[in-house]
């Protein structure tokens, strides 16, 4: 196995065209986003093999303190799903990369890989792996848009119609233009969220921001161009329900926020979400990740509406120091100090 890194950019988009299970977020334009505005470098490898195979990880190195002795992520929080790329991994594959990755001697080693091969994954690693346990949502796209359809729960179709009978206008946005609407949105939605929680609502906002500021997410759309979506949904021709989708050879439902008020019983998002699901069919996308469910029962009761699948998985830590069990337990004292509930 040859290892070259940074992953050369022509290589590296021929093996993202060849794996028709590839995240939007495998795409290099992604890696440019975190670098430009995050305190990371490019650190992607790609692996060839003599029979022609060839694969890339996707992968960051932390600069200034916080990368003192290494600290590798693919990706960072916040930044979507990583993992390898390329037709044809196995486990076999899969320990031959976290071999490689062990030998780059970082201290720290965080892979966030796609739910549906975290099979290779799990096969390849061993008890000096840390995993931290998450669940997604998938919709498989096969078919086409009437397939789809065909497999949503009837509260979903039955939502559609409702929408498009209380006078839900869809806008679909593939320039950024509607970043500020869905800003606001979303800001709205983080004063719910933190209300829901028990948080301060300025705290809420401030990790809000800090997470997710408007320059990131512009600097997403500039980067992905028109595989960056926005597709937002008027009520009374006032903006009542925004989301961000990602398009390539998948779609990825990164984001989603509201005015709950406004939205009402119009079921705007239904619909929202279903001219999202068609232009995923269009593009050709192969299956409509809907992110991550973690333990809501609500929230996977309405994504599974629209006929996505959960997939259990995990975070694969490679880690020299307990960093994730401190950090772990930092975050659990912090919510009891606040009376934080996990909702």
């Amino acid at each position: 196995m040859d290892v070259i890194t940074p992953a050369p950019r022509a290589a590296w988009r021929s093996v993202l065209a060849d794996d028709s299970a590839a995240l939007p977020e495998h795409a290099p334009e992604w890696l440019d986003a975190l670098c430009q505005v995050g305190s990371y470098a490019d650190a992607s490898r790609m692996y060839s093999y003599a029979d022609g195979r060839r694969f890339v990880l996707p992968l960051v190195r932390r600069t200034g303190v916080a990368g003192i002795w290494g600290y590798l992520l693919s990706y960072p929080p916040s930044w979507g799903m990583g993992g390898l790329v390329g037709r044809g991994a196995d486990p076999a594959i899969v320990r031959a990369v976290l071999t490689d990755l062990r030998a780059t001697g970082s201290h720290r080693i965080s892979i966030r890989p796609d739910p549906r091969t975290f099979r290779d994954w799990s096969m390849a690693t061993n008890e000096s792996v840390t995993l931290v346990k998450r669940r997604a949502h998938v919709i498989d796209l096969s078919g086409g848009a009437d397939a789809v359809l065909r497999r949503m729960h009837g509260s979903a179709r039955q939502g559609v119609r409702v929408a498009e009978r209380s006078g839900v206008r869809i806008e679909v946005d593939r320039s950024g233009e509607l970043l500020d609407q869905y800003f606001g949105l979303y800001l709205l939605s983080v004063d719910r969220w933190a209300d829901k929680q028990h948080e301060p609502r300025a705290l809420a906002r401030w990790r809000a921001r800090r997470r997710d500021p408007l320059i990131k997410l512009r600097t997403m759309s500039e980067s992905l161009g028109k595989a960056f979506v926005i597709t937002m949904a008027y009520v009374d021709n006032r903006p009542a329900y925004g989301s961000i989708t990602l398009l390539g050879q998948t779609a990825h439902y990164t984001r989603g926020a509201m005015d709950i008020e406004r939205v009402g019983t119009t079921r705007a998002g239904d619909l929202a979400q279903w001219t999202t699901l068609l232009l995923a069919c269009e593009h050709g996308c192969t299956a409509f990740h809907m992110g991550e469910s973690g333990e809501s029962t609500s929230l996977a009761r309405y994504k599974e509406k629209f006929g996505a699948q959960p997939f259990d998985y995990a975070e694969i830590k490679l880690e020299r120091l307990p960093y994730t069990r401190i950090d772990q337990g930092v975050r659990s004292l912090t919510k009891q100090a606040l009376g934080f509930r996990d909702v």
